[in-house]
């Protein structure tokens, strides 16, 4: 008898596939189901998998998946969200949030079967987030808080738990900023158009009204004043006085004299290439009694040590990561990392959402206002409004020091990092150039190895040589660029899920990746440049140290961070995984579980940014975190 191998879910599937493109009205609609992060691409959706087993919340988060994707496709129209869409990232993430909330009240006003189901995901996701165990309003997101505020007064539901404590966080202030525009919530909901403005109207109210870029109901109208203008000057005669033959005429001349200014062009480039012939066939003898010059000398390897050798650096690889994997594998790779550290990221992300309240922070208060010249504080405009004969007040944004930063982060990506710390040290990693770019802060995740266990092909011409003694670094290297500073995240952000492949991480040789990165760092424009290493031991490889001095690797660490300080060119700090890197570096931290990676990484990088010199300094000083 033959077995059946149907799967228990695919009846719920396929009706919940059925009711997502009557929901969205759309009957070509596409439903897939995938271990990927649920998403929309054009007119497919992506649902979360559904299991064999088919537990009541996982039942639950995917239909509510599913409602949430049908109602956007059905009431959200892209074009009108990109022309009111605002410029800076805050104000964005504010509009996004509130336009997700008003399409999921609108869609529970029509069908309100969807509310229970809607609750249901954002229930899951604000725990997943940890949103239930924070107590300070600087560690929650403002807009995720906006967005849930305007369901909760759109639809009168109460939120799941965890999302309506960061709500209560932020209401009151919410509401005493933009109270007044809040009141027109109710008549805007079926508008996309009328509530983009609403929005937009609330995200000044709550102070970043410099984000909002120009108003785009000002362009059209300046669109149709210069569409009416032109059809006028269509009528009139041409300002030149010349009619349209006469500019026929100079167009039908202009060729021509086009070809004789090339002829002459070209005549006068022979006669110099003739000159320059001649004078290279007469070639002049060198007075007897003198020497050639001798070549210059070869540029040693390492800046910081002349004395450092390589063998060989034929094979040393600098490589992006996209051209170690095709896209394919990537996505996988990334996707196998995203499951393995699911439960980490809620304390990741609430600490990244700290350090974007600080830095975010610093950025309201980088302005000079009532100045006479500058940008138009549209802020203070009521006053002239109330009285005209108030002369018009404008602002200068400062000179804030993280927005003139960059960040790069060297990731140690040896055999010893294999497993737990090396994922740990991928997502932390990825958020962390998430939440930089937000604050406009570049950031650039750099990782370095070898490209062979002992030696590779520069230890098989060694061997081949004779094996020279001392001969200096014996192995190949291979350094990856991850992301560069000047990359969106968006698109590289697969690109982590790299340091998941099997057989990539081998030997560390930690010297040379450093002087790499410190090099790419100077070379930038950035007035700061930060540098931040996370290793979990000393510069090990067998093939080189077998054959030198057993310290050769490790002092020329030493010689590369003496070098890097001395300078002073770059900031240099560095997180050790269960190993002292105090010994190495003078600002340092060593932390003793893995797991303590993401604070020690956001604590450095938000004392950093600090305005306040001692608590840069404190984070600079030497100390553990156990």
């Amino acid at each position: 008898m033959a077995q059946n191998t149907d799967h228990p879910a695919d009846p719920f599937k396929k009706a919940l596939a059925d009711a997502t493109r009557t929901l969205a009205d759309d009957p070509d609609l596409g439903v897939t189901y995938s271990v990927d992060p649920p998403g929309q691409t054009g007119d497919t959706i992506r649902l979360p998998q559904v299991s064999r087993r088919m537990t009541a919340d996982e039942v639950l988060l995917t239909r509510g998946t599913a409602d949430a994707y049908a109602l956007r496709h059905r009431y959200h129209d892209d074009g009108t969200f990109q022309k009111y869409a605002p410029q800076g990232q805050m104000a964005r993430d504010l509009y996004e949030a509130m336009e997700t909330a008003r399409i999921e009240a609108v869609g529970a006003r029509h069908m309100p079967g969807t509310a229970g189901n809607i609750d249901a995901k954002i229930g899951s996701e604000a725990s997943r987030r940890g949103y239930d165990q924070i107590r300070d309003p600087a560690e929650a997101p403002l807009s995720v808080a906006a967005g849930y505020l305007i369901r909760h007064l759109a639809t009168g539901r109460t939120l799941p738990p965890a999302a309506d404590n960061v709500m209560q966080l932020w209401q009151g202030y919410i509401e005493e900023q933009a109270g007044g525009s809040l009141e027109t919530l109710q008549e805007a909901l079926g508008d996309q158009q009328q509530f983009a403005r609403l929005a937009r109207q609330i995200i000044d109210d709550l102070g970043y009204g410099d984000q909002l870029g120009d108003d785009p109901d000002d362009s059209d109208d300046a669109s149709e004043d210069d569409a009416e203008d032109s059809g006028q000057d269509d009528d009139q005669p041409d300002s030149t006085g010349q009619d349209d033959d006469q500019r026929d005429d100079e167009m039908d001349a202009a060729p021509e004299q086009s070809q004789e200014d090339q002829q002459d062009a070209s005549q006068a480039q022979v006669s110099m290439d003739d000159m320059a012939e001649s004078e290279m066939g007469e070639e002049a003898e060198m007075p007897e009694g003198e020497a050639p010059l001798e070549p210059p000398a070869p540029q040693p390897v390492s800046e910081a040590d002349p004395n450092y050798d390589v063998y060989e650096t034929a094979h040393d690889e600098e490589i992006r990561a996209e051209d170690l994997a095709d896209p394919a594998e990537l996505e996988r790779l990334r996707a196998y990392l995203d499951q393995q550290l699911d439960p980490l990221k809620g304390a990741v992300s609430r600490l990244a959402n700290k350090l974007q309240r600080r830095l975010q922070a610093q950025q309201n208060r980088a302005w000079e206002f009532d100045l006479e010249e500058g940008m138009l504080d549209a802020g203070r405009l009521a006053r002239v409004v109330a009285n005209p004969t108030t002369p018009l007040s404008f602002k200068v944004e400062k000179d804030t020091e993280f927005r003139d930063t960059v960040v790069t982060l060297l990731l140690d990506n040896s055999g010893s990092m294999r497993g737990r710390p090396i994922s740990i040290a991928a997502i932390c990693a990825d958020v962390l150039a998430r939440t930089l770019e937000r604050c406009q802060v570049k950031v650039e995740i750099l990782g370095f190895t070898t490209r062979a266990w002992k030696g590779g092909t520069c230890r098989e011409a060694w061997l081949a040589a004779g094996r020279p003694s001392q001969p200096g670094r014996l192995n190949d290297l291979r350094h990856i660029i991850y992301k560069s500073a000047d990359a969106p995240w968006r698109r590289t952000r697969d690109n982590l899920g790299l340091m998941m492949k099997e057989g990539l991480l081998k030997e560390n040789i930690d010297g040379e990746a450093l002087e790499w990165a410190h090099r790419r760092l100077v070379h930038r424009p950035e007035s700061r440049k930060v540098l931040m290493v996370i290793s979990d031991g000393a510069p090990v490889d067998d093939s080189t140290l077998s054959v030198n001095p057993a310290n050769y690797l490790e002092k020329h660490l030493r010689d590369v961070i003496a070098m890097v300080e001395k300078k002073k060119l770059v900031e240099l700090l560095a997180i050790g995984i269960g190993h002292d890197v105090t010994r190495y570096y003078d600002r340092a931290v060593t932390i003793t579980d893995v797991e303590q990676l993401a604070g020690a990484m956001t604590e450095q990088l938000a004392c950093l940014f600090d305005p306040d010199p001692r608590a840069r300094a404190r984070v600079m000083g030497m100390r553990k975190v156990a």
